[in-house]
């Protein structure tokens, strides 16, 4: 009982960081649940996703699919304080108009938006909305709870794969509480939970889809990661917080590519 009760302190840390949804109050400030939320981070997709999904059947009622897309995506930057869509901008921004690592970190840092985030954010967003409204809308809720845990499992492996390369929170105070969940390599046994709460959002979608789109929008959204790591050993030689958003919102896009697309036959 007392294993079950850390456990789920560490998700509700999780909860707390990655978004703007309230946690109980026994839940408190450590620096081992805050070790521990990364874990958890494919289980926090399950949960904004399922909004997005209960926002999209509901809206689907009154209105047509596109605007209950558009309501879905919006409750979903709510429930995440456009977390993640933040860091993409800034690591448009970054590797757009950096030529070399100090550069492109100095960019990221910059808190103003330049013109390849607003691009990055706008070609993301206006995405998004335009392939959930193209699949079939019993797909929608199935493909929004998946999407969102996937993602945010390629964002896990991230951590797992390079290193940190930005000391924000090394001097300590507010910076290091906020670096810290983020800030360390992932364990392979970590990334393992973090795969299991990715396979209970893959799961669903096989009970209420096809699986066939499945495989490619898997293979898409794994094949983006990679190609995104690939340029961050090689600008950076390891990753930021920045990145962990980006590699979420660009596999998650690439992911509901794959749902929609059509092989031809060999």
């Amino acid at each position: 009982m007392r294993l079950l009760v850390r456990e789920l302190a560490c998700f509700f840390a999780a909860v707390r960081f990655f978004t703007r949804l309230p946690v109980p109050a026994w839940v408190g400030h450590s620096a081992e649940l805050l070790d521990a939320a990364p874990r958890y981070f494919p289980a926090v997709g399950l949960v904004v996703g399922g909004i997005g999904a209960a926002v999209f059947w509901l809206a689907a009622l009154v209105w047509p699919q596109p605007v209950a897309v558009l309501l879905s995506m919006a409750a979903t930057l709510y429930a995440t304080g456009a977390f993640h869509e933040d860091g993409l901008s800034d690591m448009a921004d970054g590797f757009g108009g950096g030529w070399t690592r100090e550069r492109i970190l100095e960019i990221m840092k910059d808190s103003r938006v330049g013109s390849y985030g607003v691009t990055a954010l706008t070609l993301a967003l206006a995405g998004k909305a335009t392939l959930l409204s193209l699949l079939p809308a019993a797909w929608v809720p199935a493909a929004l709870v998946a999407g969102h845990a996937l993602s945010r499992f390629c964002s896990g492996a991230l951590m797992a794969l390079l290193d940190y390369v930005r000391g924000d929170g090394a001097a300590g105070g507010n910076g290091a509480s906020k670096a810290r969940p983020v800030a360390a390599r992932m364990p392979p046994a970590a990334l393992a939970v973090a795969g299991l709460f990715a396979a209970v959002g893959l799961g669903q979608w096989c009970l209420l889809a096809p699986p066939l789109p499945l495989l490619s929008a898997l293979a898409l959204a794994l094949l983006a990661t990679a190609w995104l790591v690939r340029l961050m050993r090689r600008n950076l030689g390891g990753y930021t917080g920045d990145c962990l958003g980006a590699v979420q919102q660009v596999s998650e896009l690439a992911f509901y590519l794959g749902l929609l697309a059509r092989w031809p036959a060999v």
